[in-house]
């Protein structure tokens, strides 16, 4: 496996280390506007970097939102062309008093580099460009063109980059996508994420009254925002886990019953994950489908918060004049988010109580995508995987969603290699997120034996 590039990244790998924790120490918390400063100072560090390495035309593309970083070596004449994402912002750290170690200070602790963003996404951006930096240095040029974009509001949404993708810019012309934001099935099993479920995310209001109202006085004649936004979202999903929006299910194209067979066939502890990675008493979820099945091939309907009303310490017996549901859906191929949309807010109109109005609205969405995986980038990524790994190549699909891998397949016409090397208890968006230290010198050194397999 020795070559030239693989060589310098083991030499210098501990300086890549530190690299990544002033990454890190930044807190490039996209949906907080007080932390602006901080993308555009993780992007302004991410574009040094790729000058300093070598890459050319590198820029800050600037947004609605914050910026895109991008830069390109384009030398390799005949060769493919990848484009190579990331993104550098992060979710917020919260709850803090959850961490180990500050989340904003990098801590190595059992081998992991414990910080909020570790895994998603600075840790496997870093592997890119050090996998970069380490053919530009040790040969001094790439064995395929590369272009790079990172963009800075993937966890709000992306809709900055969305917009630039959907405008086709000579700037990303390419063969194939490059994605590192997704993880191994299992330690030390090498795995190519092959789909992804789509989502659209939701506000759910409900207005009950011009103002919020005494509950002894009007109490018994006024309507409830709060209950009536419950019996809504009760009538959203029955208690086995099946969404009752008519016609939700009628577009989902189900996994062929070759990847069904394949998926029996990983090393997956159905109660090792209940208690491991879920901690909760039972597995929910449509009856006659596997947890993998209802993870990576099913719709879903979640509600992740309900601001509104009183919440402070002690009484305060107040109707509210308005509730609030945050709601999402993820959706599958075969699904649009435009129709699932149109699906779900014309029933919870339907549905909704008397005496109440509901005020349904769409706040971001992404496509799902199923890639091929008998094309020749694939390929080339599952024979580097294998050399560095040392085991065959296990194909997955992720429950999550990165709604840019769908508009770089719809607009551009690119096939995405998802080659993630994050673990599936790094916790990512959660207390004590972490990257395994080896799977990042991994990481690296299997990016820099796919791209010289990819030039072949």
């Amino acid at each position: 496996m020795s070559s030239s590039a693989v060589d310098f990244a083991l030499k210098n790998y501990p300086r890549f280390v530190e690299e990544l924790k002033a990454l890190l120490r930044i807190p490039s918390i996209s949906t907080l506007p007080e932390h602006a400063g901080d993308c555009r100072l993780a992007a302004d560090s991410l574009a040094t970097e790729l000058k300093r390495i070598g890459m050319e035309h590198v820029r800050l593309i600037e947004t609605k939102g914050h910026p895109m970083v991008y830069g390109d070596w384009l030398h390799a004449t005949g060769k493919p062309t990848a484009l190579v994402y990331g993104h550098y912002d992060v979710q917020p750290p919260d709850p803090l008093d959850e961490w180990l170690s500050p989340p904003f200070e990098p801590t190595e602790r059992d081998g992991n580099i414990y910080a909020r963003g570790a895994v998603d996404d600075k840790g496997q951006v870093m592997a890119q460009v050090k996998a970069l930096e380490s053919l530009l240095v040790a040969t001094g040029k790439l064995p395929i063109n590369v272009r790079v974009i990172f963009e800075g509001e993937e966890e709000v949404g992306g809709e900055g980059i969305a917009d630039f993708v959907a405008s086709k810019p000579p700037e990303l012309k390419a063969d194939f996508a490059l994605v590192s934001d997704t993880e191994l099935f299992a330690p030390g099993l090498p795995t190519l994420c092959v789909g992804l479920r789509g989502m659209i995310y939701t506000e759910l209001e409900v207005r009950s009254s011009r103002t919020d109202l005494h509950s002894g006085v009007y109490g018994g004649a006024a309507p409830n925002s709060f209950v009536s936004l419950a019996q809504i979202l009760a009538k959203l999903k029955d208690e086995e886990g099946k969404i009752l929006i008519p016609g939700f299910y009628d577009d989902v194209i189900p996994p062929s019953a070759e990847e069904l067979a394949t998926w029996k066939k990983l090393p997956f502890d159905e109660e090792h994950y209940r208690i491991s990675e879920v901690g909760s008493k039972q597995l929910v979820g449509e009856k006659g489908y596997s947890v993998l099945e209802r993870t990576w091939a099913r719709p879903t309907l979640d509600v992740h918060g309900i601001p509104g009303g009183f919440t402070g310490a002690g009484a305060k017996t107040v109707i509210p004049a308005k509730a609030t549901a945050k709601v999402s859906m993820r959706l599958v191929p075969g699904m649009t988010p435009a129709k699932a949309f149109a699906l779900y807010k014309s029933f919870v109109e339907k549905i909704a109580p008397a005496g109440v109005d509901v005020e349904v609205r769409l706040i971001h969405s992404g496509d799902p995508c199923v890639v091929a995986v008998n094309n020749p980038y694939i390929q080339a990524a599952t024979r580097a995987l294998h050399e560095v790994w040392g085991k065959d190549t296990v194909f997955i699909r992720s429950g999550g969603s990165i709604p840019i891998v769908g508009d770089f397949d719809r607009h551009l016409g690119l096939p995405s290699v998802m080659m993630g090397f994050g673990l599936p208890d790094d916790n990512l968006h959660a207390p004590n997120e972490k990257f395994h230290l080896k799977n990042f010198e991994l990481g690296i050194i299997s990016l820099i034996r796919f791209m010289e397999e990819a030039a072949n």
